[in-house]
């Protein structure tokens, strides 16, 4: 594997780091000497954050536990398992919240001891923000290909900071069958470790238009184990994709009700079901696959 590259975009406003599976877009806005120095803040934590998660990788493969969080050394492994133990009544690691956890450790190397008007990560459309007082962020929503997509705006009075979707179609395994789940939360960790637990949910147990297999055929490491993680969904009537829909929307509303998300959008063959915070949102056709800024 290669190390850590940074780089600017060719607009020459954003930088793109990479290294491993971490892929990120950032971008700041403020003064010129603060988003020089916010960059450079940015770059210096990113050469070594993939090395802190790989040195605990074996523990963060396994459950997190209901109320006995773990104490990690890196500070983005605890960022993972903080979020991941408030879900863990049902099965959940810590690999859940990964990509939103990096980006609330990037953004918030970015932002220290600068004063920035807005900022954002984006770890392969799982996003955390910054918002100074009377600023606000548009953002677009992660759709389906074809349902529902359009921007969000969030303002500096919002609770939410992270953004994050999950979904079969997505660059991670899922339990579920969702074509996405977009969660608004206070993190990009939070959202992140809360759009699997209801992407997950959006099912149709033993449905035969659902192909699974094991999660370790088809990556022999995946925290996972030999859990059926979905790999096709062929034709669903309209009845059953709403059944899925509501199965997924109860437990949105469950963790909005305990206060761990904000909101959730949930897709499925072209249907959308949204809980709490979404009032912004409408819908409208649009074909997008992860969320960008």
């Amino acid at each position: 594997m290669n190390g850590p590259r940074i780089a600017w975009l060719p607009d020459g406003r954003r930088l793109h780091m990479n290294h491993g599976p971490i892929d990120l877009i950032v971008e700041a806005f403020g003064a010129g000497e603060e988003r020089r120095t916010a960059y450079a803040q940015a770059a210096a934590r990113f050469r070594a954050i993939l090395d802190e998660l790989v040195a605990e990788l074996p523990e963060l493969r396994r459950p997190s536990a209901p109320g006995r969080p773990r104490a990690f050394a890196g500070p983005t492994a605890r960022r993972m398992e903080a979020a991941c133990v408030p879900l863990a009544e049902t099965f959940i690691t810590p690999m859940a919240a990964v990509a939103g956890s990096v980006a609330d450790e990037m953004l918030a190397a970015l932002i220290a001891g600068r004063d920035l008007d807005r900022a954002y990560v984006n770890d392969g459309g799982d996003i955390a923000i910054h918002l100074a007082p009377g600023r606000s962020m548009r953002l677009a929503i992660a759709g389906t290909g074809h349902g529902f997509s359009d921007r969000i705006a969030i303002g500096a009075a919002s609770p939410v900071r992270g953004v994050a979707t999950s979904g079969w179609r997505g660059r991670s395994f899922s339990l579920g069958i969702a074509d996405a789940v977009t969660v608004l939360a206070r993190s990009g960790a939070e959202a992140d470790a809360a759009a699997t637990i209801i992407a997950n949910a959006v099912d149709l147990s033993g449905h035969p238009a659902i192909v699974r297999k094991p999660a370790n055929e088809m990556a022999p490491d995946s925290d996972l184990g030999d859990r059926l993680v979905t790999v096709d969904v062929g034709p669903l009537m309209p009845a059953e994709v709403a059944r899925a829909l509501e199965a997924g929307r109860a437990v949105a509303e469950d963790l909005r009700r305990c206060g761990l998300i904000e909101g959730a959008a949930l897709f499925l063959g072209g249907e959308v079901r949204i809980c709490g915070r979404m009032e912004e949102l409408p819908v409208e056709p649009a074909r997008k696959e992860l969320l960008h800024a």
